[in-house]
């Protein structure tokens, strides 16, 4: 174990012995850090915090502080984060609340550059980019591989499907479906296609790409009603997994409605 001697680590936190803590750094009471895990300078660790393995934490980031929620009174919540997540300078991250379902979750492998903020109860995949000041409300689910740009801020309680990408400084305010692109603010956001690079980078197949563009042409480029148009492709391309999880994504239950305006042609 290598704690800089400036550093502040409470009697009640644990630290792994093959962790590495930067000088100044505070490490609260609950707080449990995994092993071969790089904390920086000048970071605040605190709550009910758990941090696994080989993750690294830069200089003036906040992890596991109080929910910025009205509601909050100190109730006993966590935030549980994964492995080998590469986290940047001032990111933020915060707990949970009673009232969402107690955690704030962060899987593996994610890049989550500088100013970034991951408020309560956000649900977090693997291997997802955010990008400098990219803004998570409280309750936002953002699925596997999906990639925000700068400055995104995307509303509370609102999905991003997995392998999405979100142009920098789009505001989100609906449901984002899994395999496209979007960009834009609010009601002007619109998908400008399939995300074919992400697609073929994540090693899917191409027919299944293809397959996947046919259905995405008659989900978003026709006026049939969504509920119809989801079980019509359902029906069409019933072999195809992409299809199937995009269906899936746009039946699910949401609050705001899932975006469909298309605005570019392929």
């Amino acid at each position: 174990m290598t704690i800089h001697p400036t550093a502040l680590v409470d009697s009640g936190a644990t630290v792994h012995p093959t962790a590495t803590i930067g000088a100044y750094t505070v490490i609260e009471k609950g707080v449990f850090v995994g092993a071969d895990t790089e904390v920086g300078a000048h970071v605040v660790l605190s709550g009910e915090t758990t941090i696994g393995q080989r993750n690294r934490i830069h200089s003036f980031a906040s992890i596991g502080a109080p929910p910025q929620d009205l509601k909050y009174h100190g109730e006993p919540t966590r935030l549980v984060i994964g492995d080998d997540n590469l986290i940047r300078e001032y990111v933020s991250i915060h707990r949970g609340t009673v009232d969402g379902h107690g955690v704030t979750t962060i899987g593996n492998g994610n890049m989550i550059m500088s100013y970034s903020h991951i408020a309560h109860d956000c649900v977090v995949g693997d291997h997802v980019i955010l990008a400098n000041g990219a803004t998570l409300g409280g309750h936002v689910r953002i699925g596997d591989h999906a990639n925000l740009g700068g400055m995104v801020a995307i509303h509370q309680f609102s999905r991003v499907g997995a392998y999405a990408y979100i142009g920098g400084m789009s505001g989100i305010s609906k449901d984002v479906p899994p395999f496209v692109i979007a960009t834009g603010v609010r009601d002007q956001l619109r998908i400008t296609g399939i995300n074919k690079i992400g697609l073929k980078r994540g090693g899917f197949a191409q027919a299944d790409i293809a397959t996947l563009a046919q259905a995405f042409v008659f989900l978003f480029k026709t006026e049939v009603i969504l509920a119809e148009a989801l079980d019509k492709v359902l029906l069409q391309f019933p072999a195809c997994s992409l299809v199937t999880d995009l269906v899936t994504f746009m039946k699910a239950p949401n609050r705001f409605g899932v975006v469909r305006k298309f605005d570019v042609d392929e």
